[in-house]
C-alpha cells in the first residue's frame, strides 16, 4: 500500500453577500450576552467566507429548527459540506446543562465569531429552562446517527474471541424436538447457572472469522444476533457419568428460556450473553486524529456480498491505529484492471500487444465508526455512490472527494 497520500483541497464556498453578512452580524449581537463571546464586526462578517476554517454547505441556512427523527449527521450536513467538521463549528453556552445535547424543537443559528462560522443555540425547545437542567429525558436527544439501525450491536458482543466461544453458555437443545428455534419457541441453555425468571439473554451465532489481510492474524469471530430469550425457570438435567451411562448419574442445571424475538434461526451451540437495555453512549462526529490511517473492509455484516447506505462493515483498523467512535472514513473501491489496446504508433488501429493498466481507486462512500476494538472496528455506511465490497480501502475522509475522487493505494 502506498501511504504517501495527498489530501484533497477543499474550497471555502465563496464570500457571502453584504446583506447576509449584516444580518449575521446583528444575530451575533443579539446573542452576545447569552454566549459571552466577542461580537464580531461587520467587516469580520464580510470576510468570513474566505477566512473560515471549515467549508460550509453551498446552501447552508442561517436558521434551522431541529425536528424529531433528525440525526446529528443530518443536521451537520445541512450546514457543512463535510459533516465531520461539526465539532469545529459547534459553539454553545457552557453554562447550559449538557451543552452538547440537541433536542427536537431546538433552534440552531449560523453566526460568525471572529470571522469564523459557528452554530449556536438561539433558542432551546420548550422543555429547556436555561440555565436550569432540562427536564426532557436524555433518550429524546438527537443522536449522531440512526441508532435504531445499530441496536443489534448494543449490549452484546459483536467480536468474539476463541476464549469467549469456548467458555460462553450455549443453547443445548430445543423443546418439542425442534431443529431450529424461532419466535415463541422454547430453548434450553447450558452453563448459565441459575438466573432469575424473567432475565433476558441474547442468543449469539458465531459468524465468520475476521482476519487482518495485512498479516493474516485472526482478529476474532463475528458475533451475529440470532435472537432474544427470556428465562422461564432453571431445571435439573440428568447427565450420564463420565465412564458409563449405567454408573452414578449427576445433575446439572439447565435454563429454560422462551424466545421473544429472532433475527435469524437459532441453532444448537449458539452462545448466550446477558442482554442489556442501555442504548449506549453517543459520540461526536469527527475525523480520525491519525490522518495516515489506511485499512480495508474485511467483512460485511449479515452475510451479504455488497453493502450500501445504512449497512454495517467490519474494518481491520481500531484503537491501535488511532480510531475512535464517531470517526468518519472514506471508502474507496479498488480500481479495475483494463487492457490498453490503443496503438500509439498507428492511432487508426488496435494492437495485439496490449498493456494492462490498473485504474485508480475511486471514492465510493463515507462510513462512521461506532464500535472500536484494539485491531478492528465496525462502521455504519452513512452515504454511498456505489456498492461497497470486501477488500475496498478505507482512509481519512479528506482523501478524494465525496462525490468522485481518485487515490492510488496500490501501485
Amino acid at each position: 500500500m502506498d501511504r504517501n497520500l495527498r489530501l484533497a483541497p477543499f474550497s471555502s464556498g465563496g464570500r457571502r453577500p453584504w446583506i447576509r453578512a449584516a444580518g449575521l452580524a446583528l444575530s451575533v449581537a443579539a446573542l452576545g450576552l447569552v454566549m459571552g463571546s466577542t461580537i464580531p464586526t461587520l467587516a469580520q462578517a464580510q470576510v468570513s467566507g474566505s477566512s473560515m476554517s471549515v467549508p460550509l454547505a453551498p446552501d447552508a441556512p442561517e436558521r434551522y429548527v431541529v425536528r424529531k427523527g433528525d440525526t446529528l449527521w443530518d443536521i451537520a450536513g445541512v450546514f457543512l459540506r463535510d459533516p465531520w467538521y461539526w465539532p469545529e463549528i459547534w459553539y454553545v453556552n457552557p453554562e447550559i446543562a449538557n451543552p452538547h445535547l440537541i433536542y427536537p424543537g431546538d433552534v440552531l443559528n449560523l453566526v460568525y465569531v471572529d470571522g469564523k462560522p459557528r452554530i449556536t443555540l438561539e433558542q432551546a425547545g420548550p422543555m429547556r429552562l436555561s440555565p436550569q437542567v432540562r427536564s426532557q429525558p436524555l433518550k429524546d436527544a438527537i443522536r449522531a446517527i440512526p441508532y435504531d439501525l445499530l441496536m443489534d450491536f448494543v449490549g452484546r458482543p459483536s467480536l468474539l474471541s476463541k476464549e469467549q466461544i469456548k467458555e460462553a453458555p450455549y443453547v443445548v437443545g430445543m423443546r418439542d424436538r425442534h431443529i431450529v428455534g424461532s419466535t415463541a419457541n422454547e430453548i434450553y441453555g447450558r452453563g448459565l447457572g441459575e438466573p432469575a425468571a424473567g432475565a433476558r439473554f441474547n442468543v449469539i451465532s458465531v459468524g465468520d472469522e475476521l482476519r487482518d489481510p495485512d498479516d493474516g492474524d485472526l482478529l476474532g469471530y463475528m458475533g451475529q444476533l440470532a435472537g432474544l430469550g427470556e428465562v422461564i425457570q432453571s431445571t435439573g438435567a440428568v447427565v450420564p457419568g463420565s465412564d458409563s451411562i449405567f454408573k452414578m448419574k449427576r445433575e446439572e442445571e439447565l435454563t429454560h428460556l422462551r424466545v421473544l424475538q429472532t433475527n435469524r434461526e437459532i441453532l444448537q451451540g449458539d452462545k448466550l450473553f446477558p442482554a442489556t437495555v442501555d442504548i449506549g453512549a453517543d459520540f461526536v462526529l469527527s475525523a480520525p486524529a491519525n490522518e495516515e490511517v489506511l485499512g480495508q473492509v474485511i467483512a460485511i455484516v449479515d452475510g451479504v456480498h455488497v453493502a450500501g447506505k445504512y449497512q454495517v462493515l467490519a474494518l481491520n483498523r481500531g484503537k491501535r491505529h488511532g480510531l475512535a467512535p464517531g470517526n468518519a472514513l472514506g471508502v474507496f473501491y479498488r480500481g479495475e484492471q483494463v487492457r490498453d489496446r490503443y496503438d500509439r504508433q498507428n492511432w487508426m488501429a488496435y494492437t495485439a500487444n496490449y498493456d494492462r493498466v490498473r485504474l485508480p481507486d475511486e471514492r465510493s462512500a463515507t462510513v462512521l465508526v461506532f464500535q472500536v476494538y484494539e485491531r478492528m472496528s465496525y462502521a455504519l455506511v452513512v452515504e454511498s455512490s456505489q456498492v461497497i465490497q470486501r477488500g475496498d480501502f478505507v482512509a481519512h475522509p479528506r482523501f478524494g472527494h465525496r462525490e468522485a475522487g481518485s487515490q492510488d493505494f496500490i501501485r
